[in-house]
């Protein structure tokens, strides 16, 4: 029977989160401690853990047909490789930060600097349309801690809180790019495997739309319905049931995070009361 092969981070919060979505796809794995290759119980895949680095390649090789990873490893590594999807988690930048007590104007102040990165392309891409020159250290690793042993004047790394930076005494200067975790797929991928594909996006864009609505359902006087539904967003209509009570509606409607409290704080105003907010586990469109 035709597979399809998933490569994914070996350890660290971008395995956590793409095994998440997985099982939210319905995909049950079979993850053993230390397996660099696991099965799906109910979906024609086979997971292979690899090392971040590295994916870019095997893509590359169809050695993998798809792989969950960050969109700065594909930068840095991989910028030939499509991307299927965008899935939303693992948000971060790659940036540029120099010590906490060195005074920064602009980008030229970099120039002719030692900078240290794991990611040498990216950083001379940007320099490069800068027009800056610097010497770039290649450091595999923590690379945080260059400037205090005077390796470095700067750093280039990925950032997610800032918490890394603060701790060494550094301060972001320049995002270079944001990131957030892609599903890449493979030069190399077969028809058949193409065609799971297309199974596992529906699955993942479900999955997705959930993730970003909430389900919301609330009790509206019938004089005051015409306003609460003017400012309702939901995905065609919403659905509007008598109340038990004479002169009352139920409304029900799907909501947006992003706009979720803005919308909810007019939802009262213009007389909406009892508001129940559900969370989504799949939304198929």
């Amino acid at each position: 029977m035709d597979k399809i092969k998933v490569a994914i981070q070996k350890s660290g919060r971008l395995n956590e989160d793409s095994l998440k979505i997985l099982m939210d796809c319905g995909i049950s794995i079979d993850n053993g401690k230390d397996q660099l290759k696991a099965a799906a119980r109910n979906f024609p895949l086979e997971v292979m853990y690899l090392r971040n680095g590295d994916i870019p390649q095997y893509l590359r090789d169809g050695v993998v047909d798809i792989a969950i990873i960050g969109e700065n490893v594909l930068v840095e590594k991989g910028d030939d490789i499509v991307v299927a999807e965008k899935l939303g988690f693992s948000k971060c930048r790659v940036s540029l930060a120099i010590p906490k007590s060195k005074k920064y104007t602009s980008i030229k102040d970099l120039d002719g600097k030692r900078i240290a990165t794991s990611y040498p392309n990216t950083v001379n891409a940007f320099l490069g349309k800068q027009g800056i020159n610097a010497e770039l250290h290649i450091i595999n690793g923590s690379v945080e801690i260059a400037p205090n042993i005077g390796l470095a004047d700067a750093i280039c790394d990925i950032v997610s809180s800032g918490s890394t930076l603060f701790k060494n005494n550094l301060k972001e200067v320049e995002q270079i790019l944001s990131s957030e975790a892609v599903l890449a797929v493979s030069p190399r991928i077969g028809s058949a495997q193409k065609a799971l594909l297309e199974q596992l996006r529906f699955r993942v864009r479900s999955v997705l739309q959930a993730r970003q609505s909430k389900y919301v359902l609330m009790n509206a006087p019938n004089d005051r319905l015409e306003a609460i539904l003017k400012i309702l967003p939901g995905m065609r209509s919403p659905t509007v049931l008598p109340l038990a009570e004479e002169g009352w509606s139920s409304v029900h409607t799907v909501i947006k995070k992003e706009a979720f409290w803005e919308v909810i704080d007019e939802l009262k105003r213009a007389g909406a009361e009892g508001i129940l907010v559900c969370p989504i586990e799949k939304m198929v469109l």
